[in-house]
């Protein structure tokens, strides 16, 4: 656990594989699945020695990947990138899949492999092993290729999305930033040539996602699943709640943070002297000040939050300059770039790197600290050699950054001098929180309804999109004359495509950032503390007990839920 007063960064020494060794096929990596399928393992020392090994060879390979992922997305015109990408995912991921599941096997009929099962060193790791192998068909190997090739088409038509607002050409996140503009006709245009843009793709999203359904359907059968959404759930390792606990999830929000949002929304439209809101109304501030501008690029933007993360810890700040100076930053939106924003460890390097479309709001801000958590994260973890313990449930992952998000806020005058602006920033923050949450919800029901009927037509799909947003939007809000806007709203989530079941995380995580946060305000010192030691680690511990050593609770109950949203609206005074 990196807690000491120094920074450092320890790139992975290879014990096992060569230091120079490049991957440009299948027959590069074989030898060392040889190697490791065919090694006598006469004791612990050696099966320890074995698993070090074959972590070392994952680290490697995950990298390799890593790169060509970033590359592609920084670069979606650049043919060659794309299909170095595709390469490995098609050629070679398939034999890594295969042969990892023989040394599973090779593990789990190990005479001590039993002596792993109960051991607070291993635990872990096997019920994820083991949940590996019950998961693993060769069947299932060309299609998860074929699945992670395919999934890579909704960046490509998303990238490629741009309009054009007051004579310039502009991506869609750029666009975005209209919807704050105090003027309503410009938000109106500004929001119309968003939607209208999404909709002239919408059929072909939808005949993508056709054949994400299909193709991931026939993996859950294939695995003797009775759908995707129970394959899906064993697959992200869902081993600490369950389906009924997601509708847990899902009604909590319904109940508690619903009334908060009449409650933001009835404000905004006394602030605005409206009798109703339109879809436009809701991001640009009420009172008709012009929109933030925390920074006006990414160099400042980079700066500053490297000032930022040094008044929280120190050696946050000196990891973020690292980051830059090694060039691990991707930060500014432009063309042929894809959406979105990641972190992306790099198990190799013990270097993270983050990828993010910053075009000068307050939502780059919250962008910056929540990748800066994941990167954190990253490096309060590059000690574990496991690799099982490295690749973090997603309930873990944003733990660490939604709660910099909010611990971050203490140092935001360093964006805004201003008083007033600082304040206003604060606030826009927590009522973001409020309204994500019934997105959070929605998408979460959406999916499960998504794949229990996987033989739905497009018109369906949009009637069923509509329905579960009639329960988590306000009626106050009037999408008259845009409801086909409204039905294909889905297709803007990036996840829903690329990352199925990968969303409900995001609410999980967020429930837990305010815990978190609401123990920093009374003691920052500890929470602090708590937060550093539940990130370093890693995944070596139940979900559960790593919240538990973060100071918090693992619980979607409609109590407890409804406790942090008592906190977030005494916060607001609402």
């Amino acid at each position: 656990m990196n807690t000491g007063k120094s920074f450092r960064i320890v790139r992975l020494e290879r014990r096992f594989l060569p230091a120079e060794m490049k991957i440009t096929s299948w027959q590069d990596v074989k030898p060392w699945f040889d190697n490791l399928e065919q090694r006598e393992i006469g004791d612990r020392a050696a099966l320890e020695q074995w698993l070090a090994d074959r972590s070392e060879l994952a680290f490697v390979l995950e990298e390799e990947l890593a790169w060509r992922y970033i590359r592609m997305n920084c670069h979606t015109d650049r043919e060659d990138y794309a299909k170095a990408f595709n390469l490995f995912v098609s050629e070679i991921e398939p034999e890594i899949a295969r042969r990892s599941d023989r040394l599973d096997s090779k593990l789990l009929a190990h005479p001590l492999a039993g002596s792993l099962d109960g051991s607070r060193d291993y635990g872990v790791m096997m019920r994820v092993i083991r949940n590996r192998k019950r998961l693993f068909r060769d069947e299932n190997v060309p299609l998860q290729a074929e699945l992670q090739v395919l999934e890579q088409d909704y960046g490509k038509i998303a990238s490629q999305m741009t309009v054009t607002i007051e004579g310039e050409e502009m991506t869609l996140q750029q666009a975005s930033n209209y919807l704050r503009e105090p003027q309503r006709e410009l938000r109106k245009e500004a929001f119309l040539k968003i939607r209208e843009r999404r909709y002239a793709d919408a059929g072909r999203l939808h005949d993508l996602f056709d054949k994400l359904v299909e193709k991931r359907t026939t993996i859950a059968k294939n695995a003797d699943f009775a759908d995707y959404r129970d394959y899906r759930f064993a697959e992200l390792g869902r081993f600490d709640y369950t389906v009924e606990d997601c509708e847990t999830f899902q009604e909590s929000i319904r109940t508690t943070v619903m009334p908060l949002v009449e409650r933001l929304h009835r404000r905004r439209m006394e602030q605005m002297g409206q009798e109703v809101l339109k879809p436009w109304d809701l991001e640009h501030d009420p009172l008709g000040r012009p929109p933030l501008r925390p920074f006006r690029d990414v160099k400042e933007l980079t700066e500053k939050a490297a000032r930022a993360f040094d008044r929280i810890n120190p050696r946050f700040g000196e990891l973020l300059r690292t980051m830059e100076r090694e060039g691990y930053l991707d930060l500014d939106s432009r063309k042929n770039k894809a959406p979105g924003g990641f972190n992306y460890p790099l198990y190799e390097s013990n270097l993270p790197f983050i990828y993010m479309n910053a075009t000068g709001n307050l939502r780059d801000l919250e962008t910056i600290f929540h990748e800066g958590g994941h990167a954190i994260h990253s490096w309060l973890s590059s000690h574990i050699r496991i690799i099982e313990h490295k690749e973090l449930p997603s309930e873990v992952a944003e733990l660490a950054s939604m709660s910099m998000e909010l611990i971050s806020m203490g140092t935001w005058d360093i964006f805004f001098p201003d008083g007033e602006e600082l304040q206003r920033a604060r606030r826009e923050q927590l009522e973001g929180i409020i309204r994500i949450l019934p997105w959070i919800a929605a998408i979460d029901k959406f999916q499960h309804w998504l794949y229990t009927h996987p033989g739905h037509g497009h018109g369906e799909r949009d009637a069923q999109w509509t329905a579960i947003m009639r329960e988590f939007s306000s009626p106050l809000v009037d999408w008259s004359g845009y409801e086909h806007f409204l039905a294909t709203g889905w297709q803007g989530q990036l996840h829903l495509f690329e990352v199925p079941f990968y969303y409900i995380e995001y609410g999980i995580s967020q429930l837990g950032a305010l815990a978190v946060w609401k123990n920093y305000r009374k003691d920052p010192e500890q929470a602090l503390r708590q937060y550093e030691e539940a990130l370093s680690l890693g995944y070596s511990r139940p979900i559960p007990e790593i919240y538990r050593t973060a100071g918090i609770r693992f619980d979607f109950s409609e109590n407890y839920v409804k406790s942090l949203m008592e906190f977030v609206a005494g916060e607001l005074g609402i």
